[in-house]
């Protein structure tokens, strides 16, 4: 089953080299409706909340304080089957293997600073979209 909503962050050395502009216009230019736009900076707290899955990972306290170093742009877009067409449009984590042309080939310096992240299923989707937006936060009619 596809969904037609994904989440999406700009992530703080994306904000940090004043990347949102670019990658806003890559992401409009792609076909995706930005129905949920923020800037926010999140918490040490919410970052562990966030990122759990990877609580285990030798890599989880340096994603903390990479994440929490500075603010976000939080995201929720929307375009049939949106998960899929966002990872294709963001390319491989990182950057030395993501395809020309996607967000991180242009944007990502290292696999630890790749700029953005995005959904990697529609669970996922669902589930990150309602950890940093209300439903009165998303508009579907835009």
């Amino acid at each position: 089953m596809t969904n037609n909503k994904t989440f999406s962050m700009i992530k703080p050395d994306g904000v940090e080299n004043r990347n949102i502009g670019a990658i806003l216009d890559k992401i409009n230019k792609a076909g995706f409706k930005i129905i949920a736009l923020k800037l926010t900076h999140l918490t040490i707290n919410d970052a562990k909340s966030f990122y759990s899955i990877h609580s285990q990972r030798p890599f989880f306290n340096d994603l903390i304080s990479f994440i929490t170093r500075g603010p976000i742009v939080a995201m929720v877009l929307e375009k049939d089957n949106a998960v899929d067409d966002f990872r294709t449009l963001i390319g491989s984590t990182n950057p030395i293997d993501a395809a020309e042309g996607t967000i991180r080939k242009l944007f990502a310096k290292s696999v630890g600073e790749n700029a953005i992240h995005g959904s990697d299923s529609n669970e996922n989707s669902e589930i990150e979209c309602s950890f940093h937006f209300s439903k009165r936060e998303i508009f579907n009619e835009i």
